[in-house]
């Protein structure tokens, strides 16, 4: 069952903006190949590629007009193929993004589910029986075609919710997810799925993945749906992974995925670690991470004590985590996400510690998010070296700044971010108990205070994780002792009596 998730360390890329091979301004396949020697000797033995098929973008390519072909703008189906590939040869392997929730507005099968006349699309999306009658609890589109009805919406307005069911049936048009139109779609999903693992993809990041079912506000009906789409894979594809943008990994686990997102919204408090106004990851030392302790803690238990819970840096929907932190304190933040359980997944540019571009117009819906998908910075060249095209042709204008991170420079810096992520990376995969699988044993975590310290341990190792990003010395009571240092980023942490004394703006691990 995809053993390769247990070390695996992922790469997100937004094709759009990563490397342009043909002068086009936009980011593509060949120009992913031409960068996967980077991704690896950076440590990153896997890849999650932002979707990348045939879409209008009006949301950035996840509103899909054709599940089964890639943009034109990336390449073809078979420079995929070729880049699935290149990453094997590699010892890589790539997610690709399914978006099973909801398609474009130009999808064919949402065209043909129009037509008054009933067809064999009329039951693939959520629509009501009258157009004055909207959905329960969701925003529709109505007065767009011959059929009697408005159409549930998922999020932007030109992306239809197809339709898998109502674990909670209150309307007449409301469909039980084993009705012959929830199960024409459930099928035509799996369908997409083999296709491309069939070519050689080695799984998915699942959009949205708790929200396919409706009324269902225990995720009963959607974990059911994703237990069967389980069975498929352990039948035809059992070294495919599969993880979800869910956000509560107790029932994204027990609905059959391998590992679960933490996400910026909700209830994980994963933003009062980078993205507030008082970050614990900055040296201030006004953040608080007890909350988000807490219900880690909580999920952990929830999900039996796996750890599959991954960890971002950040990605396509977030600020960049440089908006809050400097680079310095941004390297104590990857002390953080690479000592965790769960596969750690790294935006890509944050290991250069790339900056969010103030001040952009939305690029295909992107809106605020626009700042953090601006292009690759792979040196000083023109545009950073992302494009040969004339700037104005650019998908997003890169930064600008004279003082921005880029690769080149990074790498020529021996106490760069770049190094410092590589050497964490390192370390991760030298160590078993650092890996996805390691069990995590939280030994310090107070409100409004530092440091952070918890054990990680496989059975065979126990190391202690210490980390301070505050400017000031702390320290705390443990029986623990105080062996081995593996790792320290300022200086190491020490123990005198009973006592771990923690130096400023300091990780450390220590076996114990």
């Amino acid at each position: 069952m995809a053993k390769w998730l247990d070390n695996a360390v992922f790469y997100e890329i937004y094709p759009q903006s990563f490397q342009d091979s043909n002068g086009d301004g936009i980011g593509d396949f060949r120009g992913i190949i031409q960068r996967l020697d980077y991704i690896r000797e950076l440590g990153c033995n896997a890849i999650w590629i932002n979707p990348c098929f045939l879409s209008p973008f009006g949301d950035a390519g996840y509103d899909v007009a054709d599940y089964y072909t890639v943009a034109p703008r990336y390449g073809t189906n078979e420079d995929l193929k070729q880049l699935f590939a290149e990453a094997h040869r590699r010892e890589m392997h790539v997610l690709l993004d399914l978006v099973p929730g909801h398609t474009s507005v130009e999808h064919p099968w949402f065209r043909e589910s129009m037509k008054a006349e009933r067809n064999e699309y009329t039951d693939r999306y959520v629509w009501t029986d009258s157009v004055w009658e909207s959905p329960e609890n969701m925003s529709c589109l109505r007065g767009i075609s011959p059929r009697d009805g408005a159409v549930a919406l998922n999020f932007f307005s030109m992306q239809p919710a197809l339709n898998y069911g109502y674990h909670r049936i209150t309307k007449s048009w409301q469909q039980s997810p084993d009705a012959p139109g929830p199960r024409a779609t459930f099928q035509a999903m799996l369908d997409v799925i083999r296709f491309w693992l069939s070519m050689g993809c080695d799984g998915f990041r699942v959009d949205m993945a708790g929200s396919l079912v409706k009324n269902d506000e225990e995720g009963k009906g959607t974990i059911a749906l994703w237990q069967k789409v389980r069975a498929f894979l352990d039948e035809e594809f059992p070294e495919a992974a599969f993880v979800s943008e869910w956000g509560e990994p107790d029932k994204s686990l027990q609905g059959g995925f391998h590992m679960d997102f933490l996400l910026h919204f909700g209830p994980s408090h994963y933003n009062d670690l980078f993205r507030c106004q008082h970050p614990f990851f900055s040296s201030e030392g006004k953040g608080d991470v007890y909350a988000f302790v807490e219900k880690y803690r909580e999920n952990y238990e929830k999900s039996e004590r796996k750890g599959l819970i991954c960890i971002p840096s950040g990605n396509h929907d977030m600020d960049r985590l440089a908006r809050r932190l400097s680079q310095e304190e941004m390297k104590l933040a990857f002390a953080f996400l690479l000592s965790m359980p769960g596969a750690p997944f790294l935006y890509y540019g944050d290991e250069i510690g790339m900056r969010y571009v103030e001040g952009l117009t939305s690029v295909e819906g992107g809106y605020a998010r626009t700042g953090s998908r601006s292009p690759m910075q792979w040196d000083n060249t023109a545009n950073n070296g992302f494009s040969s095209a004339a700037p104005e042709k650019l998908y997003i204008r890169t930064d600008d700044a004279a003082d921005r991170p880029t690769v080149k420079a990074q790498m020529a810096d021996k106490n760069s971010l770049y190094h410092e992520v590589r050497k964490l990376i390192g370390i991760r995969q030298s160590r078993p108990a650092l890996q996805s699988r390691g069990e995590i044993t939280f030994v310090y975590a107070e409100k409004n205070t530092c440091p952070l310290a918890y054990v990680r341990s496989d059975g065979r190792e126990r190391i202690l994780v210490i980390i301070n990003p505050s400017a000031s010395e702390c320290r705390f009571d443990s029986r623990l002792p105080s062996g081995e240092v593996l790792y320290n980023y300022g200086e190491a942490a020490r123990k005198e009596g009973g006592t771990f004394i923690v130096p400023p703006c300091s990780a450390s691990f220590l076996t114990v």
